[in-house]
């Protein structure tokens, strides 16, 4: 009887291993199963385009009605600069362009009065050159007369044609002079109505810039989104492009970094499991919306020269991006969050 026991250790141990051996088998084809149908990676977060709220005119800030973590919606007034300065501002851009009016409506006046003595100077000018025609006619008659006959016309007479003639002559070319001043004059005023035209434009845009600009007094968030980083607060002077918050928008995606050996299987639209490290239970589900033309490293400020010095090759990671289907309830996400994404390979 004593040869039993060792006869049932050696089953048990055979047992023992076999059952080793079997879930051995089970645990490799799990793994060549998962392998084959699932790829993750723990190289991932949640990612944004964080908006960042800044001024566009300097000023004090004399309000700042929201505070940090707040939801606000597009529009919603996060900060005020004080608009005085810029009221101001305002009502002598709209004087001066009541003043740029005025001179325009001079200059256009003035273009009337010129086109009037324009044709004033030319109908001068037609009379005096009727006056000398007549004027050397007649002085032409008396040459005639006084060549035909001298004592028929008398010395004086004959003076006084030819002085009438000479005289309306001139008058005629002073006449044709005013006619050119005249255009001239009118040319003047169109270049002072050009002038002032040029003026009344330059006058509207500094009253629509300082429109823009008491409207600029009213920072308002550009997206719906969450405040974060507030950094202003009232009494602050502020200047153009100094951030004063960020808001985080409700758009979230996923940036998963996975090794580049991975990508001939991952493709656009293909289903994602996301675990959330913020949210233990609440997984996501979401889909791969695009795959970044080149690793994470060739877009760094210094990206590595691989053409010089020793070279060790390394699985460089790959940038994907990931949609979320649906956001999970009662959980709070934001960018740089740590997140697992598994990917189905179809």
């Amino acid at each position: 009887m004593s040869p039993a026991p060792p006869q049932r250790g050696r089953a048990v141990l055979t047992v023992a291993a076999v059952a080793l051996l079997v879930a051995i088998v089970i645990v490799a084809l799990f793994g060549w199963w998962y392998e084959s149908h699932f790829v993750s990676t723990d190289d991932a977060f949640i990612d944004t385009q964080v908006l960042a709220v800044s001024a566009r005119v300097p000023g004090q800030v004399i309000a700042v009605p929201v505070t940090d973590n707040q939801r606000v919606s597009a529009g919603t007034v996060v900060a005020r600069i004080d608009p005085t300065p810029y009221r101001v501002a305002l009502q002598q851009a709209l004087a001066a362009e009541r003043l740029a009016k005025t001179g325009l409506s001079e200059a256009q006046a003035n273009i009337a009065v010129a086109q009037a003595a324009l044709h004033q100077a030319i109908a001068t000018y037609a009379s005096t050159r009727a006056q000398a025609a007549n004027a050397a006619a007649d002085l032409q008659r008396y040459r005639f007369l006084h060549k035909r006959n001298a004592r028929a016309v008398a010395r004086t007479q004959m003076d006084q044609v030819l002085t009438a003639a000479r005289s309306a002559s001139a008058e005629a070319l002073a006449a044709h002079q005013r006619v050119i001043g005249a255009g001239a004059q009118i040319k003047v005023a169109q270049a002072a109505l050009a002038g002032a035209a040029a003026r009344v434009a330059s006058a509207r845009a500094e009253v629509k810039a300082a429109r823009l600009n008491l409207q600029y007094t009213t920072v308002a968030a550009a997206r719906t989104g969450h405040v974060t980083q507030k950094s202003v607060a009232v009494g602050n002077y502020i200047t153009p492009g100094q951030q004063l918050m960020a808001i985080v928008p409700l758009r979230l995606w996923v940036t998963a970094n996975f090794k580049e050996t991975d990508l001939n299987v991952i493709h656009p639209g293909e289903h994602v499991s996301i675990k959330i490290d913020a949210c233990p239970g609440a997984d996501a589900k979401g889909h791969v919306q695009s795959i970044q033309r080149g690793s994470g490293e060739a877009f760094d400020l210094l990206p590595p020269q691989n053409a010089t010095g020793n070279y060790v090759k390394i699985v460089q990671r790959v940038p994907v991006r990931i949609l979320f289907d649906a956001l999970p309830r009662d959980c709070v996400l934001g960018p740089g969050m740590s997140v697992e994404p598994k990917i189905r390979i179809e």
